[in-house]
């Protein structure tokens, strides 16, 4: 581990933002993968309710939030009714599309107001939650860190997942400094083994907001980040997932918030490794299955990277927002 990522350790008593050795070199291979025998869906935005049915699908239209499996329950189209069946591509996907078309009073009824809506995760069950560290330069520079050369990966688990308006109980935390990280999330959709950069975005599914929540002085502890990014509920995903089509990835604004006042805010045009990279990279490694999640790295501005006088960690009661140009805003609060 380079000396410097320990000098930036000591410096700010927070975790390694640093980066480990560079491995590996460039996918070369040309794709060979499964996926959906079913086309992808376009056009729509996805989300999961919670309720007495589990944890449900939801589609975002202009007038609510379709409850798929209430729909479903009455109107028997064989359309997939959660989140999980859907990315496994399970049911009727254009029954799917068809339902989100409708208009009729037999579908109206079954509406959500986003206000009232319990989100859940907008994914649910990923098989791998792969994380990006060091992936934005201004956030390298502030960490006293080269650019690296390959992604820096590693890793939260399904325990980790959380959602809009979720909390983040802190308070059971054996530590301290608690920090933000607002993230643009990628959702595969097909799985993907040794896949081209070039043919890399043909196998996401969506995209989302994303908060990799982390807690400084646990992932300073050693080279390896794990305790510090993979503890319970660190992983907010949603509130949107956003089909591929309407997104380009390399072209939007994010924002992270705490108590309504801006601390990150870049483009993802400024990702060191972009969404194509970091699929191929990691699909050279092992096989990406749909429904996985990369959290594609963070921005400038977290507390870790402040001068270690002006360091003030977060606080039960703060609320983190995380904003996303096309996905929407995902809230969180600690407790």
């Amino acid at each position: 581990m380079a000396q410097n990522r320990r000098t930036f350790l000591k410096a700010t008593s927070a975790a390694g933002i640093g980066s480990a050795a560079a491995l590996g070199t460039e996918a070369q291979a040309q794709p060979r993968a499964t996926g959906l025998l079913q086309p992808m869906p376009k056009g729509l935005t996805f989300c999961t309710l919670r309720g007495d049915r589990g944890t449900t699908l939801g589609i975002r239209r202009a007038d609510g939030i379709l409850d798929v499996a209430r729909a479903e329950a009455a109107l028997k189209t064989g359309a997939p009714t959660t989140m999980t069946a859907l990315l496994a591509g399970q049911g009727d996907i254009a029954a799917l599309e068809r339902l989100a078309a409708r208009s009729d009073r037999s579908i109206t009824r079954y509406l959500v107001k986003p206000e009232e809506a319990a989100f859940g995760p907008c994914v649910t069950d990923p098989e791998k939650i792969i994380c990006v560290g060091l992936n934005y330069r201004a956030h390298a520079a502030e960490a006293n860190q080269r650019p690296p050369e390959v992604p820096i990966l590693f890793n939260k688990y399904n325990s980790s997942l959380n959602h809009h308006n979720g909390v983040i109980n802190i308070s059971r935390e054996h530590a301290t400094r608690f920090d933000y990280e607002a993230e643009l999330c990628i959702v595969m959709g097909r799985e993907a083994r040794d896949v081209s950069e070039a043919d890399a975005l043909s196998y996401v599914f969506g995209y989302c907001c994303g908060q990799d929540f982390s807690v400084r002085d646990l992932q300073s502890r050693t080279t390896q980040w794990m305790v510090g990014k993979a503890g319970d509920g660190w992983g907010p995903l949603g509130p949107w997932l956003v089909t591929a089509d309407q997104v380009d990835p390399d072209n939007l604004k994010i924002e992270g918030l705490v108590n309504g006042e801006v601390r990150q805010s870049s483009n993802t045009n400024m990702l060191i490794h972009n969404c194509r990279k970091l699929i191929s990279y990691s699909s050279m490694y092992m096989t990406l299955k749909p429904g996985d999640v990369i959290f594609t790295g963070t921005p400038e501005g977290v507390i870790a990277g402040y001068p270690r006088d002006r360091q003030v960690w977060l606080k039960q009661g703060d609320r983190l927002t995380v904003r996303i140009e096309k996905l929407g805003e995902q809230l969180v609060t600690l407790v």
